[in-house]
């Protein structure tokens, strides 16, 4: 299994130190040159791994860390996305419930990944919150995780598990993902709970 973050924004960043600190080797990619962010890249750690957009998109596990707007862009770097699994980090604040179709803004987001299997998660955490040692009071940071294909959360779970959190899977996206969406200018009630769930 290996793994691919792209936007390396904060929220990219505060990911690629999660991994780092894990020790887990992650691609990580923008739409531009990958030689111009490499020195940041060498800045959190040696496994992380500077590469191009067309690159890093052969990863079986893709954080989609980009602003909303970017997400079809992404999208187009594969014709089928067919065995993947779409992380959507993603938030849709200031983005009318219209132009969503009234859909939760993450079954928007999977119909541009054809083929793929995605799951929201990790969004509800601010920059700054997501950047630190999730491992903290005893406990682990939580993060929310809400899909449409019940197949596609044990593996991201089991990755979060693995990069130092305490996954919850909320249900699906019309349900569990309202809880978590910034839609329009509606925050979701759990978006920036920091919470802990300790150790047993």
């Amino acid at each position: 299994m290996n793994y691919a973050i792209i936007g390396f924004g904060q929220i990219g960043q505060a990911l690629a130190k999660a991994f780092a600190r894990s020790g887990i080797e992650v691609s990580v990619a923008t739409t531009r040159d990958p030689e111009s962010f490499a020195a940041d890249a060498a800045a959190i750690g040696p496994g992380i791994i500077p590469r191009t957009l067309a690159e890093a998109v052969k990863a079986d596990i893709v954080f989609l860390a980009v602003r909303y707007e970017s997400h079809p862009d992404v999208a187009k770097a594969l014709p089928s996305w067919k065995g993947k699994i779409i992380i959507d980090v993603t938030n849709t604040y200031g983005v009318s419930p219209e132009k969503l179709g009234g859909q939760p803004s993450s079954r928007v987001v999977a119909q541009a990944f054809t083929g793929g299997r995605l799951v929201k998660g990790f969004n509800h955490l601010a920059a700054a919150v997501l950047n630190q040692d999730p491992t903290v009071h005893d406990g682990r940071r939580v993060v929310f995780l809400t899909s449409d294909d019940d197949s596609a959360v044990a593996p991201v779970a089991a990755l979060a598990e693995r990069l130092g959190f305490a996954p919850i899977n909320l249900g699906r996206l019309d349900k569990g993902g309202a809880l978590v969406h910034a839609r329009d200018k509606v925050w979701g009630p759990l978006i920036f709970q920091d919470l802990f769930k300790k150790q047993a």
